[in-house]
């Protein structure tokens, strides 16, 4: 690949990630110039494979019925393996991680991990229990930040800074989940577990009826309340990055935590408009991690935390 090609994919990803997710878009600023491309380079995969398992386009709404979940997770399937093992011409998001798993020597388990999330989406899977919710926010989330990870420079074989990776990712996923809990219903989603829903005296159907709201806000800081400690977590893994993206790192967590303690805030009000984070307040996060930065946390073992299979 010629370096005109690789900038126009590098080029092609910022659009994506500018477009589809502002948080971590600022966020990755942070990053040194090359973690910062292989960075977009590989969200730009992650956000075209979830807008293919969705039926959407850069992380809008999702289609409240996918035309044909299981065509589409296998295209989705085809064209990563044909981006990972072969010279084929693929779009340019699967070109896109045909290159930075090729840089960074990307672990194969961490893409199908990842794809794998997919697959319970593509089947329309609900979870059973909390259990249930964490593995699948590791193959939607946990498993993104394993990979990461390995763009930030970890060694696939530092077991316990890829656990704490993975457990940012589970901490985003969860507050995505509390923020999303009625739009998600809407599209014909839930993620909230059926032993919670059943404890609340909830159907599926019941989640998007305005009466259910004061139950939907207590499930809603239940979610929030479980991220914190996998956020904590993660802060302890971050101390072992760069100092660039360990920054990144702690104003990504500052951001997406923000968002699921606003939803708290917000109690049964939270999903009358979209909870998000302004530009103002993200200065403020970007500071406050900036000033956390050059402190290592005081070590913890990861005690009593779900952990990623492997």
């Amino acid at each position: 690949m010629t370096q005109a090609e690789r900038a126009a994919l590098v080029q092609a990803a910022y659009q994506s990630i500018a477009r589809g997710s502002q948080s971590f878009a600022a966020a990755s600023r942070l990053f040194a110039p090359m973690t910062r491309e292989r960075a977009w380079l590989l969200y730009a995969w992650c956000r075209a494979a979830d807008d293919m398992t969705d039926g959407q386009e850069l992380g809008g709404a999702a289609a409240a019925v996918q035309e044909d979940a299981q065509a589409a997770h296998a295209r989705l399937v085809a064209l990563t393996d044909a981006a990972l093992n072969s010279d084929a011409p693929v779009p340019a998001p699967f070109a896109a991680l045909r290159l930075v798993a090729s840089e960074t020597h990307m672990p194969g388990a961490f893409i199908d991990d990842h794809i794998a999330g997919f697959a319970l989406d593509a089947a329309d899977w609900r979870p059973e229990s909390e259990d249930d919710l964490l593995r699948y926010c590791y193959h939607v989330a946990g498993s993104v930040g394993c990979m990461m990870a390995v763009v930030m420079g970890v060694d696939p074989a530092e077991r316990e800074v890829l656990d704490r990776a993975s457990d940012l990712g589970l901490a985003f996923q969860l507050a995505n989940i509390a923020r999303d809990i009625v739009p998600d219903a809407l599209a014909g989603r839930c993620y909230l577990p059926v032993q919670w829903l059943k404890a609340e005296g909830l159907a599926e159907a019941d989640i998007p009826l305005p009466d259910h709201r004061p139950k939907l806000a207590r499930m809603a800081q239940r979610l929030v309340e479980l991220s914190r400690p996998y956020r904590a977590s993660a802060r302890i893994g971050a101390a072992h990055l760069a100092p660039r993206s360990r920054l990144a790192v702690l104003a990504a967590d500052a951001i997406y935590g923000a968002i699921g303690e606003r939803v708290v805030r917000r109690g049964e009000s939270a999903w009358e408009e979209r909870v998000r984070t302004g530009a103002a307040a993200k200065l403020g996060l970007f500071a406050g991690a900036l000033m956390r930065a050059p402190f290592a946390p005081t070590y913890a073992p990861r005690t009593g935390l779900w952990t990623r299979p492997g």
